[in-house]
C-alpha cells in the first residue's frame, strides 16, 4: 500500500523501521514542527524528521493539521492508509477522510485502558500488571474508535515508563505493520471497543511528578518509575528542588517519618507513609545524576533533615 506516516517523538522510529523495511511504500512522514530545545532553545527537528531527512523522504510539518496547504499535498499523495504512532496533534474529520483505509494508530495500552496521552505512565503509576499495545482505526472521539489487533506485555516490578514503552514501541511496531498487511488483504477486521474497563491516561505533568512522602512506600516507588525519565520525579531538600531516579522499597530499615533522610555507609533511606525507600540516582538543579550517597556526601546531609 502506499503509506503515509505520522508520528514525532523516539518512540515512533521502531515503525518507521519497519515499514521502511516491508513492502510497503513510505510517500512521507507528517511529523510536528521544528521546537526550541536546549538552554539555547535552538530550534531541533523532531525525530521521525530527522529519520525522514537521512531517508530522503519527504517532510510534512503542518502547525496543525486542518491548514489547507496541508490538506492539499495529502490528497495529492494519495495514500491508502495514514499510521500514526505518537504524532501529537488532533487529526480532524476531513484529514481522516482523505486516506482510502484512514488513519491507524498504535496505541500503548490495552484499549479501552488509558484512552489519553500517557497510557504507559498511567499503567505504571496505579500499579497495573500486564499492558500492551492496540491498533485502532482513528477517528474524532479521544482513542475510541474499533481495534483491529493487541499484543500483551507484562510491567516487571521495576519497569520505568521508559522501559516499558522502549518494549512496546519494537512489538507495536510488528503489530502495526500486521495490521497493514492484513488491510491490504482485505482480511482486517476492526471490533468496536467494549464500553467497560474505560480509564483515561492524561498527560503527566511536572506537579504530578512530585513524590508525595506521605504516600506508601509501593506509592513512592510507582510515582518515581512511572515518571522515569519524563517529566521526572522530584522533591525539594533545602527548599531547591531535585530529581530522583527510581528509588528502592526497603522492608528491613529503621523505621523514619514521611520525608526523613537517613545516610547509611552504603545507602540513603528517606521516609514514607510504611517502610522506607533507598535512593538510586539524585539530581540537583544544574548538576549531573550522581548515586544518592556521593549526592549525600557532597551536601552534607545533616541528622534530622527531610525531603518536602
Amino acid at each position: 500500500m502506499r503509506i503515509v506516516f505520522a508520528g514525532t517523538p523516539a518512540v515512533a522510529l521502531p515503525a518507521l523501521d519497519a515499514i521502511a523495511a516491508s513492502h510497503h511504500e513510505l510517500l512521507a512522514v507528517v511529523t510536528r514542527p521544528d521546537a526550541p530545545s536546549g538552554r539555547g532553545r535552538r530550534l531541533v527537528r523532531s525525530h521521525a524528521a530527522a529519520w525522514a531527512d537521512e531517508r530522503g523522504i519527504e517532510v510534512l510539518t503542518p502547525a496543525r493539521p486542518r491548514e489547507p496547504e496541508f490538506l492539499e499535498r495529502l490528497s495529492s499523495l494519495a495514500p491508502d492508509c495514514v499510521p500514526v504512532v505518537a504524532y501529537g496533534a488532533l487529526v480532524p474529520p476531513v484529514a481522516l477522510e482523505i486516506p482510502k483505509h484512514g488513519w491507524i494508530n498504535l496505541h500503548f495500552s490495552l484499549l479501552p485502558a488509558w484512552r489519553g496521552a500517557a497510557p504507559v505512565q498511567h499503567a505504571v503509576l496505579h500499579g497495573d500488571e500486564v499492558t500492551g499495545a492496540s491498533v485502532f482505526q482513528l477517528e474524532a472521539g479521544l482513542d475510541t474508535g474499533p481495534v483491529f489487533g493487541t499484543l500483551t506485555d507484562e510491567i516487571r516490578p521495576t519497569d520505568t515508563s521508559g522501559d516499558l514503552l522502549d518494549r512496546l514501541a519494537v512489538s507495536g511496531a510488528g503489530l502495526l505493520v500486521a495490521v497493514l498487511d492484513a488491510i491490504e488483504e482485505g482480511t482486517a477486521r476492526a471490533e468496536p471497543q467494549p464500553a467497560d474497563g474505560v480509564s483515561l491516561a492524561p498527560k503527566i505533568m511536572v506537579e504530578d511528578a512530585q513524590i508525595r512522602w506521605t504516600e506508601p512506600s509501593f506509592a513512592v516507588d510507582r510515582r518515581v518509575r512511572a515518571c522515569t525519565p519524563a517529566p521526572g520525579a522530584w522533591t525539594t531538600f533545602r527548599e531547591e528542588r531535585v530529581k530522583l531516579g527510581p528509588v528502592r522499597p526497603v522492608a528491613n530499615a529503621p523505621r523514619l517519618e514521611p520525608g526523613d533522610l537517613l545516610v547509611e555507609r552504603t545507602q540513603v533511606l528517606v521516609g514514607t507513609a510504611t517502610t522506607p525507600v533507598a535512593l538510586g540516582e539524585v539530581r540537583a538543579a544544574g548538576k549531573k545524576p550522581m548515586p544518592a550517597t556521593d549526592w549525600a556526601r557532597g551536601v552534607r546531609v545533616e541528622t534530622g533533615e527531610s525531603f518536602a
